[in-house]
């Protein structure tokens, strides 16, 4: 029986450009949909945010590329908590699915695995990074 969870995710990019943050929400989002089996069907809603240093993209404007033209999208400044991590892309996404909560799969990519390494896999698998 399908089920209503949240998925979180986070991705570091190099620079705040649109180039570069259309391919950090494109591989973030495609790394969330295919990490925990979903179809653009089985997503509610996403919530992106990203570090106030990040301002030339909207990211859902990367996601509506992906298929997602029918989801709603919400794009969103993160607080701007001081030394926290910069240029980082966050999302929410919530989605139907089978799967319980401990099978969810939220994808920290790159310099973001920083950010909850508790969800990290051991090394080299790549598993929940």
């Amino acid at each position: 029986m399908s089920s209503v969870r949240a998925i979180r995710g986070a991705i570091q990019v190099d620079r705040d450009d649109p180039a570069a943050i259309d391919a950090g929400t494109r591989l973030l989002v495609a790394e969330v949909i295919g990490r925990n089996g979903l179809a653009a069907g089985d997503i509610i809603s996403v919530l992106f945010t990203m570090t106030p240093d990040l301002v030339s993209r909207f990211p859902a404007a990367a996601a509506r590329g992906l298929g997602l033209a029918d989801v709603p999208l919400l794009c969103a400044v993160e607080i701007a908590v001081p030394g926290a991590m910069r240029r980082v892309i966050r999302l929410l996404a919530h989605v139907h699915t089978d799967r319980s909560p401990s099978d969810v799969e939220h994808v920290y990519l790159r310099g973001a695995t920083r950010l909850r390494p508790d969800l990290q896999g051991p090394p080299g698998v790549g598993h929940r990074s």
